[in-house]
């Protein structure tokens, strides 16, 4: 069935991205994030994409998205990172997924899951370095590292990684990012001093893999990057492709006169005879209600901006006196290689005082996903 709209997503423009950032990590190996079903464009699409893009690791949120993966045949290392009581550790290690270790009831979770399974996990341990979410805190650290070493003689994990997260690696020269990497140091050093040889020692982001090459260490983590926007505008990254496009058909045109409110609330009033066009997306799509009066969209061949209020199905688009007919296609955002008039989800985010990651993932599952490349 054909759909009036959808997220066109490249694969190729995926897999380029990771050989692409690798490159530019100076050949560190790349862990591929594709949390959030792969930040919008599909996770398992996504996932082979980035592999296929020589991406040696792959990131999740949550186990049950690590063990989807897995489902689907997915064989490569994986990393699961938050983990709330309840969740289904003896499922992941049975399934070879890293768990990452941010508290010491998940340690002895897992170590006793894995006991009871008489298999061995492997576990990353989080070590919170400032950014004060998810993580070891430096006082406690010391002890979980000892308890995990000790858990590890006895064979019951392997802890095959060591890693952190940036606060501000999106802000070069911000004065956090000096402590967070020292103090990211001395967590790695307090856990050799307990015996422990990780596989894997990571802090660097997608903004830290572009601007920071001391954060590289054994791994680089590419999330936003790795799907074609960059979280460091200002560091300008050449051949960087986004690979979604977001666009509709145009469902109707109306002609109407000078002084017309438009949508709800008639937040937009017509200023001359015009024509208007009618946009089958809403914000039960994932278009912002914010993105009102302001969301940018390509339409017959030019720039424009929403007209009045975006509604939960549909938002209105005046075009003029210009020959937009209903089954033409409205471009939201994409790539704008081929015409740089082109709006992309930074420009959204620009608009919207946001970040590119919610323009992407916050696109519904109303819009099907539609694949090329990849072959």
């Amino acid at each position: 069935m054909a759909h009036f709209a959808h997220a066109r997503v490249d694969l190729d423009a995926i897999a380029d991205n990771a050989r692409l950032l690798r490159e530019r990590a100076g050949g560190t190996p790349l862990m591929g994030v594709v949390k959030a079903d792969g930040y919008g464009h599909g996770m398992l699409p996504a996932a082979r994409a980035l592999l296929a893009g020589g991406a040696a690791w792959l990131g999740t949120a949550f186990i049950h998205e690590a063990l989807a993966l897995r489902v689907a045949g997915i064989t490569a290392p994986l990393l699961a990172w938050i983990i709330p009581p309840g969740e289904p550790l003896r499922e992941a290690i049975a399934s070879d997924v890293d768990l990452g270790v941010s508290d010491r009831a998940v340690l002895d979770g897992v170590v006793d899951a894995a006991r009871s399974l008489g298999r061995t996990a492997r576990v990353q341990l989080k070590i919170d370095t400032g950014l004060n979410r998810g993580g070891i805190g430096p006082g406690v650290w010391p002890s979980l590292v000892e308890a995990a070493a000790r858990a590890e003689e006895a064979g019951h994990l392997r802890v095959s990684g060591v890693w952190s997260h940036f606060a501000c690696a999106d802000e070069p020269g911000h004065p956090s990012i000096v402590s967070q990497l020292s103090q990211f140091r001395e967590a790695l050093e307090r856990a050799d001093q307990c015996g422990l040889t990780p596989e894997v020692r990571h802090i660097a982001n997608s903004a830290a893999l572009l601007t920071l090459p001391e954060a590289r260490f054994d791994l680089v983590r590419a999330g936003i990057a790795a799907y074609g926007l960059n979280p460091v505008p200002d560091v300008e990254v050449p051949g960087l492709r986004p690979a979604m496009t977001l666009r509709s058909r145009i469902a109707l045109t109306k002609r109407v006169g000078p002084g017309s409110g438009v949508s709800y609330g008639h937040r937009y009033v017509t200023d001359r005879d015009t024509t208007l066009a009618l946009v089958p997306l809403g914000y039960a799509d994932g278009v912002p209600r914010h993105a009102t009066n302001q969301g940018p969209v390509l339409l017959g061949g030019r720039p424009r901006v929403i007209a009045g209020t975006v509604c939960m199905d549909q938002f209105v688009v005046d075009i003029g006196d210009d020959p937009v007919e209903a089954g033409e296609y409205a471009v939201l955002f994409g790539d704008p290689t081929g015409d740089p008039d082109t709006p992309t989800a930074q420009d959204w985010a620009r608009v919207l005082e946001t970040i590119p990651y919610e323009i992407v993932t916050r696109v519904g599952v109303r819009v099907p996903r539609e694949y090329t490349g990849g072959s």
